[in-house]
C-alpha cells in the first residue's frame, strides 16, 4: 500500500515513518506538516492510505477529510482519546491510534486497512445525490487564502474574473482574490449554472439582471461578453 503521513509534529512523522519502514509492501510516498500541502498533493496523485493527526494548527484532521471527493483509507493518530466516537463517523476511517503508538498496535491497524474493502466512491456519490466534475450538484468549494482552506458557497457566487496570476472569486457578501487561473476554477463548477462568457470573467448566468448589448449586469458589476459567447448564453437563457 502507498500512504502519506500528516501530522505538525516532526518527531511525530519521524516515528510514524520509522514505524512504516518495518512492514512489508507499506511505502510512504510523502510526509507532510499540515493539511493544505497534502490536499494539493493529493489533487494529482492517488494513495492507499493515509496516516492523519487530528489536532493541527488552522486545520484539523476532520476538517481535511471532509475536503476529501474520493477518501482513501485513513488512520487517525493522536494523543487525545475523546473523538473516537465522532472518528468513526466516517467511513474512511479504518482505525484510531493513540500516541505514543506502538509496534504492535500499529500492526494490527495495518492489518484493518488491509482487510477493510476500499470505499465504492461512485455508489456513495450516488445515494447522496452528489455528482463530479461538470454538472456537479457540489455546493462547496473550498480556497486557500492565507495558508487557510475557505468555504465557498457555490450558488453565492457571482462572478469571476481573471487577474494575472489570480482570480478574483466576487460572491454575494464577499470577494476572494485566490491564486489560481479561470480554466481551474471553471472545471469545479457546475456547466448548467456557470459560462465563461470573456477569456478573463466566468459569470453565474442565474444572477444575471440585464442584458444590453456586449454585456451583462450582474449585481453592480457590468461584466462583457465576447461576440463568440454571446450566442451560447442566449441559449441558455429562458427567454420569453
Amino acid at each position: 500500500m502507498n500512504c502519506i503521513i500528516i501530522d505538525d509534529e516532526e518527531a511525530a512523522r519521524l516515528i510514524m515513518g520509522q514505524l512504516c519502514r518495518q512492514v512489508d509492501g507499506l511505502d510512504v510516498i510523502e510526509e507532510f506538516p499540515n493539511a493544505i500541502q497534502a490536499i494539493k498533493f493529493l489533487n494529482k496523485e492517488s494513495i492507499d492510505l493515509i496516516f492523519l493527526d487530528i489536532h493541527m494548527p488552522d486545520f484539523t484532521g476532520f476538517d481535511f477529510i471532509q475536503t476529501l471527493k474520493n477518501p482513501p483509507k485513513i488512520i487517525l493518530t493522536t494523543s487525545d482519546k475523546n473523538f473516537a466516537l465522532e472518528a468513526f463517523e466516517y467511513e474512511c476511517i479504518v482505525d484510531y491510534l493513540i500516541k505514543p503508538v506502538t509496534l504492535p498496535r500499529f500492526l494490527k491497524a495495518i492489518q484493518k486497512a488491509e482487510s477493510t474493502p476500499a470505499l465504492d466512491v461512485s455508489a456513495s456519490s450516488s445515494s447522496t445525490g452528489e455528482a463530479k466534475g461538470t454538472g456537479s450538484e457540489e455546493n462547496d468549494l473550498y480556497i486557500n487564502i492565507d495558508r487557510r482552506l475557505i468555504k465557498i458557497d457555490i450558488p453565492t457566487i457571482n462572478v469571476i474574473e481573471a487577474k494575472g496570476d489570480y482570480i478574483l472569486i466576487k460572491t454575494e457578501k464577499q470577494n476572494y482574490t485566490v491564486h489560481s487561473t479561470l480554466k481551474k476554477i471553471e472545471e469545479k463548477l457546475p456547466e448548467d449554472v456557470f459560462l465563461k462568457v470573456h477569456r478573463s470573467y466566468v459569470i453565474n448566468f442565474k444572477k444575471i439582471i440585464d442584458i444590453e448589448d456586449n454585456s451583462v449586469l450582474i449585481a453592480k458589476d457590468v461584466i462583457p461578453v465576447s461576440r463568440s459567447k454571446r450566442p451560447e448564453l442566449m441559449r441558455r437563457l429562458n427567454l420569453l
